[in-house]
């Protein structure tokens, strides 16, 4: 018995394994609304398959994104500890809107409340770019009128850039996110027309965009 068992074992993890890397290349090309159906697809598996190892879509996006979050986190840590607070943020910033071009389904992750990932970024993400926006602020290299709750929104654009321009040029979206960017250094002539939302406005925001 043990014997008649153990390819099948094998065969059950080769597939998981199929299925959570066609997941990935499906949800970077395509966003997170596409279907199981669409993974078992691209895996060249029945969907049966996919629902025995992921009973919803929920547990596969968490199996394809949870070490991207955990790289994540070591982004917005490197950024932080970084001495020269303004290079740091810089530098997480166009990290992120790095990844976010270049697979759809991980802007999704970041901005979509309803797959449970946000509030794992958040956790992490939140106290440290206080920190980093704080210090950026203190060594004279950010504007005063910004607050690290506009992070969210400048990524967001960035990200809506790249899809818009993606055909004409990959590249174009970081000709605009160094626009944004000198616009939130420090020496910016014109003062914001309004009031910072603050980090929990940001994520009712994201919420009922996606109800």
């Amino acid at each position: 018995m043990t014997i008649a068992t153990k390819p099948l074992r094998v065969d059950a993890e080769r597939n998981r394994v199929r299925v959570v890397r066609a997941a990935r290349e499906v949800f970077a090309e395509h966003g997170l609304d596409v279907t199981l159906d669409d993974v078992a697809r691209r895996a060249g598996v029945g969907v049966g398959t996919v629902y025995r190892r992921f009973p919803n879509k929920e547990a596969l996006v968490t199996a394809v994104f949870d070490h991207v979050v955990e790289e994540l986190a070591v982004v917005i840590d490197a950024a932080a500890s970084t001495p020269d607070a303004w290079e740091g943020l810089c530098g997480m910033i166009t990290d992120i809107a790095e990844r976010q071009s270049a697979d759809r389904g991980l802007f999704e992750i970041c901005t979509r409340a309803d797959f449970g990932q946000v509030e794992r970024i958040s956790e992490h993400f939140i106290p440290a770019v206080d920190a980093l926006v704080a210090r950026a602020k203190a060594q004279g290299t950010l504007r005063s009128d910004f607050e690290a709750s506009d992070i969210g929104a400048l990524l967001i654009m960035v990200a809506a850039s790249a899809e818009l321009t993606r055909a004409i040029n990959p590249d174009l979206w970081r000709r605009y996110l160094a626009m944004l960017l000198d616009g939130i250094r420090t020496g910016g002539s014109n003062p914001l027309p309004c009031a910072a939302a603050t980090h929990e406005q940001m994520d009712q925001a994201m919420r009922a965009a996606h109800r």
